[in-house]
């Protein structure tokens, strides 16, 4: 296939990038505790080098999965480039999530090794004891939040660092590699109780970054600052490969911190950063600095609904415009956007981007005339602007992706007559809450397995900082009794926290349509 990246992998583009600019910086990244640390791209890739020759001593070869578990971290970064530059496949989990998810995505990918933080070992190995996962073991990784080494030490298990330092600078592996080639596997929540992980392809990556540097205009003098989750797209696609592509600055945020966050801009010197709706409430709460105007922003990246009031306030108080648009993991870049020069119309979430096709169509997937709602859909070329498909699960790729290119998402919105979209509602059952996708479906198993619970529906309802939170709607069975806290205590064992209902409904009953399924929309 001929297009832009030609057969380029992220391997030549790494060695490219270290070759163009050694002694520029590539990453500062900043802890959590205040502390930094900064590397320049020859001294990051010589990392990664290191990484994957540690990866290669450790029996991971071309193909092999491998699930990583950690916080935002320069070492994240390693394992994902670590492990691309071997032919290998990365597969990112969210910090925060819980033994039945991960072992849900470990089971899907057939992960043969886990690099995780320390606090996860029990899990881990309670995988491996008890259901025969990660043949190759588990490596661990220092948090430097917490205190460290305790429970490595006592099980004996090497440290990330350690393994990677005694490790030469020289890559002694280099497997052919195809641009098609899959690089990583992100497991996204949807509207079922089963999330299903999106294979990216090398090409995929890299045409996050060209699409990206369109998207912003950056450029190698561009430092971009973020402090979203290192394992979601919305990080890797829209701020880690194009700062890559583009030989610009990134800075990574361990942890965001509404108190702090403004001022780190400015320190920075940041030119480019993300924000999602709960960092604009937040922000907006914090008391007015009469400094906070001398920044060198030029560009917010900016996902998710505000209102016109949250949207006209924050502009003017930190005099910098936000650029939004929509998108998802499966659709590589922010697929329809604002445009990097020119007017732009909010509420609608741009116009369709660089490379893509977008269009609202009906149930029966006829397109709709502007101004008429229906679903997004959005074409590109599988594999290279949009998903490959779902890993390990043709049958879900089948309904996503039709035989023409165009991915069915599923969301609900509307385009004018000159070519602006306009968001209007999210796929059923899908709750947004301070950034995360999270499946009511998945909440409603997990309560339905409670031998107390008759009945649960999960909804979204608004949260004036966080966008949505959790509702849970809930029958007891006759003769049994339930508290609420003995429902968060249940789900706190089987659900990430950020999954956790905020509110907890108790209900003789549930309202049902006439093919007796619940009536959502008559719960609030």
């Amino acid at each position: 296939m001929t297009d832009i990246i030609a057969d380029m992998n992220l391997r030549d583009l790494w060695e490219d990038a270290a070759a163009a600019h050694p002694h520029k910086t590539f990453l500062v990244f900043q802890y959590r505790n205040g502390k930094t640390c900064e590397y320049s791209y020859c001294a990051f890739n010589e990392q990664i080098n290191r990484t994957a020759n540690l990866f290669a001593e450790l029996g991971i070869s071309k193909g092999d999965c491998v699930s990583v578990q950690i916080c935002n971290s320069p070492e994240f970064l390693l394992c994902l480039f670590g492990l691309v530059k071997l032919g290998a496949v990365m597969v990112p989990l969210h910090s925060k999530s819980t033994l039945p998810e991960f072992r849900h995505a470990i089971t899907v990918c057939n992960a043969r090794l886990a690099v995780i933080e320390e606090r996860l070992l029990d899990e881990y190995r309670q995988l491996q004891k008890d259901e025969g996962l990660l043949p190759d073991g588990i490596v661990l990784v220092r948090c430097h939040n917490t205190e460290s080494g305790t429970a490595a030490q006592a099980s004996g298990l090497p440290y990330f660092d350690e393994l990677k330092d005694r490790q030469p600078t020289q890559l002694k592996l280099a497997p052919p590699l195809d641009s098609m080639d899959t690089a990583e596997v992100i497991f996204t929540s949807g509207t079922t109780s089963q999330p299903k992980g999106v294979d990216l392809t090398h090409a995929n990556l890299i045409f996050s970054g060209i699409y990206g540097i369109w998207q912003t205009s950056l450029r190698d003098s561009d430092r971009l600052l973020t402090a979203m989750p290192a394992c979601h797209s919305n990080f890797q696609m829209a701020a880690l490969t194009p700062v890559l592509v583009a030989g610009a600055t990134l800075i990574l945020l361990e942890h965001y911190s509404a108190h702090s966050f403004w001022q780190q801009i400015r320190d920075y010197r940041a030119t480019i950063t993300q924000c999602i709706s709960m960092m604009v409430r937040t922000l907006l709460l914090q008391p007015v600095d009469t400094h906070e105007k001398d920044h060198q922003l030029r560009e917010i990246l900016y996902f998710m609904p505000l209102t016109n009031e949250e949207k006209v306030a924050f502009e003017q108080r930190f005099a910098v415009r936000l650029l939004n648009s929509y998108g998802s993991t499966e659709s590589i870049g922010w697929v329809i956007t604002d445009p990097p020069h020119g007017k732009r119309r909010w509420p609608s979430v741009g116009r369709v981007g660089l490379g893509y096709e977008a269009r609202i169509v009906d149930d029966k997937g006829a397109e709709l005339p502007a101004h008429k709602t229906g679903e997004i859909q959005v074409k590109g070329i599988p594999g290279r602007s949009i998903m490959k498909g779902y890993y390990n699960d043709p049958e879900a790729t089948r309904l996503a992706l039709d035989e023409e290119g165009w991915l069915h998402t599923g969301d609900k919105g509307y385009c004018d007559e000159d070519g602006w979209f306009y968001f209007v509602d999210r796929r059923a059952n899908l709750i947004k809450r301070s950034g995360e996708n999270i499946s009511a479906t998945e909440i409603e198993m997990v309560l339905s397995a409670h031998p107390a619970i008759e009945l649960a529906a999960v909804i979204g309802v608004p949260d004036p900082l966080r966008d949505e939170a959790v509702k849970a709607f809930i029958v007891v069975k006759n003769g049994a009794s339930l508290t609420v806290e003995e429902v968060l205590d249940y789900c706190r064992e089987r659900l990430a926290a950020y999954k956790l209902p905020s509110f907890v409904e108790f209900r003789a009953d549930l309202p049902r349509t006439c093919s007796m399924k619940i009536e959502k929309k008559k719960l609030h």
